[in-house]
């Protein structure tokens, strides 16, 4: 059993709230994260088809079942629901009172594709404002949660990803994560994915996996696939809303610098990039061109995963200049930021800091602080940068 970083976190959020919201990917555990949290409140799974249809024809009688309230399991799937948990909560307002999860695969419609994460029915008051009811992000397995139970090399996270259940079960990732993909993301997308595109849909993901840390180039990507510009939005839209990627924005503002302003492309579980892009085994890793970017994904991913264990909702940018200046990751505290490189070697190149320090001397007293973030074991304090090994990310970012 793996300890989940959040739960303190949800415990806490939902002592103070009427209702909390858990949102992720498929499988990556909030089902079971809730129901440990809150052992002793009443479960239901909306994913059952009769459970669905009497939350459905019967909001009221559905949510009489429960006067103290319940744990209610992909609650995207009855929409409607919550405006009757809206009312419920106006009448009664005790704290803790319900639990919702939800992937938003179902409501990834481009006009719905947020719905989830800030349910339109729900007036309740949070710390992040008074119109959105507090949301929670539970990710795959952190590194950090995985080193606890079983510590892994870096092609092993690679290869396997973070999804609980190929951990727990010891299951082979390149048929776990080929069902996942074809039950998952083809199945719940396949009602927002027109029949005729299915074909170019999975080609368009596979493709996408190949551009992982790379700047997105939306015009390339649909040339490349056969299909318009505006469908290749409208489907990365879709794989955003169901937690299969997420771009990271670009950091900009008025330096009298010419920046880049497209984003660049991550998948939420490096074990299903990996995948994606042919990685069925992994002693495919030592020679596979992309292994550098599935590394800086994997890194990426884990400084996302420790702010969104702790209930936070970090602001993460990446920054390139015309000059060819990089920083793969912009932490931004207030008017300060911290820069970080990742590279895959397990050894410190010397020049690895190099695009850095000509950032620092650009933006100056801004820069609060450099790491560069690899793949070796040893924790260095420079006297300009810090040396971060890539499983020790969430201690450097001030976690335990």
């Amino acid at each position: 059993m793996f300890e989940r970083h959040l739960l303190p976190v949800l415990q806490a959020r939902a002592r103070q709230m009427p209702v909390v919201t858990v949102t992720g990917p498929r499988q990556s555990g909030k089902t079971t994260l809730c129901r440990m949290a809150f052992p002793g409140k009443p479960y239901a799974n909306l994913e059952r088809p009769d459970v669905r249809e009497f939350a459905r024809t019967d909001p009221r009688g559905f949510l009489a079942q429960f006067p103290d309230g319940a744990v209610i399991d992909e609650v995207q799937r009855v929409p409607d629901l919550l405006s009757w948990v809206q009312v419920d909560v106006d009448r009664h307002g005790v704290a803790g009172r319900y639990i919702l999860t939800g992937s938003t695969v179902g409501w990834a419609r481009p006009h719905r594709a947020h719905a989830i994460m800030n349910p339109p029915n729900l007036r309740v008051h949070s710390t992040r404002g008074h119109n959105n009811v507090p949301t929670l992000r539970l990710l795959p397995l952190s590194i950090a949660e995985l080193s606890a139970v079983s510590p892994l090399d870096t092609d092993d996270l690679l290869h396997r990803g973070g999804y609980p259940r190929i951990h727990a079960d010891g299951l082979d990732p390149a048929m776990a994560l080929g069902d996942y993909f074809e039950t998952y993301v083809q199945r719940d997308l396949r009602e927002v994915v027109q029949l005729r595109h299915i074909v170019e849909f999975e080609r368009f993901v596979r493709l996408a996996a190949g551009r992982v840390g790379q700047v997105l180039n939306l015009q390339s990507l649909a040339a490349d696939v056969g299909v318009s510009g505006h469908t290749a939005r409208e489907w990365i839209t879709l794989l955003e809303a169901s937690f299969i990627v997420f771009r990271l924005p670009p950091w900009f503002a008025i330096i009298g610098k010419r920046l880049i302003k497209s984003p660049k492309l991550y998948f939420y579980d490096v074990g299903l990039a990996a995948w994606l892009v042919g990685v069925k085994q992994r002693e495919h890793l030592a020679a596979h061109p992309l292994r550098g970017l599935l590394f800086e994904n994997l890194a990426v991913l884990e400084v996302l995963k420790t702010f969104h264990n702790a209930g936070e909702h970090p602001d993460l940018h990446f920054y390139r200049d015309s000059a060819g200046n990089e920083a793969d990751l912009v932490l931004e505290y207030g008017a300060a930021m911290t820069l970080a490189e990742i590279k895959s070697a397990q050894t410190v190149p010397g020049d690895a800091m190099r695009s850095i320090a000509n950032i620092r001397r650009g933006l100056g007293q801004r820069v609060a602080g450099a790491a560069l973030i690899y793949g070796g074991s040893e924790a260095q304090r420079r006297s300009e940068f810090d040396v971060v090994p890539y499983a020790e990310i969430r201690r450097w970012l001030g976690g335990a």
